[in-house]
């Protein structure tokens, strides 16, 4: 089979799969491989790449990300008519962090693969077997610093984790307040960075962090749930905060909040928000989602900055 959809927020094992496929395609012969993102590649261009085959390779393996901008029905069911007659030597793997494509693609001949988010003991585990396949000991409060402050999925922990390995001498104990400096001072922009400014109430950090995400091909949705992540997470402390037990560690803890700079930035978003505008602000990203699945998607980025201004003016309680 020639197509392949693999959607879903958990991008390790996703990608996993789809470099599972490219091996298969590229054993014993040679291959040329094209990536797209969707979102700036017509469907015409990528179907184009998916016929022409190279006068120098014996297979072609053509990647589409962002899979979840093909919208349009007429570009959804050309690329589905196509997928059907595809060529045994071609692979086309679309990736999305949706949890699903255009409604056309259900009709596509296709191995279809979701990747849910793991379960938070799925999470500990990954952790514990990547630390101990390295040669490190790891406790449990260094895997609750690294759970709260690098996004949930094993492509994010994995790349964090593998920068951490080769930071920490095997022959000393690691202790959670060494992570947490570390990942202060070397994470990459993610929704949890953004947060932390948003918490803030500094505007222009926001929106500089947001432009940072969406350069570097991070999907407007996968930023929209992490927010949405975030301030469940709000919410849950300032009920906390309401019942008195905002400094007690241990229901922090069971929150998922232990780390100092966690703690921090919940804390200042407190000052910001209360519970009404916490769930205001859930309400406000289930609404830009539903408007970044319209035709205004195209006006992504400014779509995207008027979310993060309603969500600073949301806060100013």
């Amino acid at each position: 089979m020639g197509v392949y959809i693999f959607i879903g927020p958990e991008l390790g094992r996703r990608q996993e799969a789809a470099n599972a496929v490219k091996e298969r395609y590229k054993k014993g012969t040679t291959a040329e491989e094209f990536t797209f993102y969707a979102d700036d590649t017509s469907v015409g261009t990528i179907v184009d790449t998916l016929q022409n085959q190279g006068l120098f390779a014996d297979a072609r393996i053509v990647t589409v990300k962002n899979a979840e901008a093909i919208k349009k029905k007429d570009d959804v069911d050309y690329l589905v008519s196509f997928s059907k007659k595809i060529k045994e030597n071609t692979a086309l793997i679309l990736l999305s962090d949706e949890i699903r494509l255009a409604a056309g693609f259900d009709n596509a001949k296709a191995n279809k693969q979701v990747f849910y988010e793991m379960f938070e003991s799925d999470k500990i585990k990954w952790l514990q077997d990547f630390f101990r396949r390295s040669g490190f000991n790891i406790n449990k409060d260094c895997i609750d610093i690294i759970l709260e402050m690098v996004e949930n999925n094993t492509d994010a922990l994995k790349r964090e984790c593998t920068r951490l390995i080769y930071f920490f001498p095997k022959d000393q104990p690691i202790n959670a307040q060494d992570i947490e400096k570390w990942l202060s001072h070397n994470r990459e922009e993610s929704a949890f960075t953004l947060f932390s400014r948003i918490a803030a109430g500094d505007l222009g950090k926001s929106l500089e962090a947001l432009n940072v995400m969406l350069a570097a091909k991070t999907s407007a949705q996968k930023i929209l749930s992490g927010l949405a992540w975030c301030f469940r997470k709000l919410g849950d402390y300032l009920s906390l905060l309401e019942a008195g037990n905002a400094n007690n560690s241990f229901e922090l803890k069971k929150i998922g909040l232990s780390s100092p700079k966690t703690k921090n930035d919940y804390a200042a978003a407190a000052r910001r928000y209360n519970i009404e505008s916490a769930e205001a602000c859930l309400a406000l990203t289930a609404r830009y989602e539903i408007l970044l699945r319209s035709p205004a998607a195209v006006m992504e980025n400014i779509i995207m900055d008027k979310y993060i201004l309603a969500l600073i003016k949301a806060g100013s309680v």
